[in-house]
């Protein structure tokens, strides 16, 4: 009586292998885009703390140019991600969607969505 097979196949390494490299290539397309979404919501948030409770929406998008400017986010601008209100306190309103390419014809799309206040956010602190 034979004794069956035991172990993986070349085809099964290969398989694998093809797995892997494409798990690695979507984690390289996406992180950029996530760490740079994480920099945003810290700006925001950072700038909300900091200003005086009656700046103007104006204003507050021409400060958060300037830190995306010192932060390195030179191909995003803010007033193309968000929406600045003021009614009773200053509302700031984020969303957009970036997509990268992936295989041939594929690409990943996604979309980041939040909404601050300057009252949670001095109340954070």
């Amino acid at each position: 009586m034979r004794k069956s097979q035991q172990g993986a196949s070349y085809i099964a390494i290969l398989f694998g292998v093809v797995l892997f490299a494409i798990a690695v290539k979507a984690a390289v397309a996406i992180w950029p885009a996530y760490w740079d979404d994480k920099i945003i919501d810290t700006q925001i948030e950072g700038l909300l703390k900091d200003s005086p409770e009656n700046i103007s929406p104006t204003k507050f998008a021409n400060q958060m140019d300037q830190r995306f400017d010192m932060n390195g986010l030179r191909d995003i601008h803010f007033k193309d991600i968000a929406q600045v209100t003021y009614k009773d306190d200053l509302i700031v309103k984020k969303k957009y969607e970036v997509r990268k390419p992936f295989m041939l014809n594929i690409s990943l799309v996604m979309t980041f969505e939040k909404t601050f206040d300057q009252k949670s956010a001095k109340q954070a602190e």
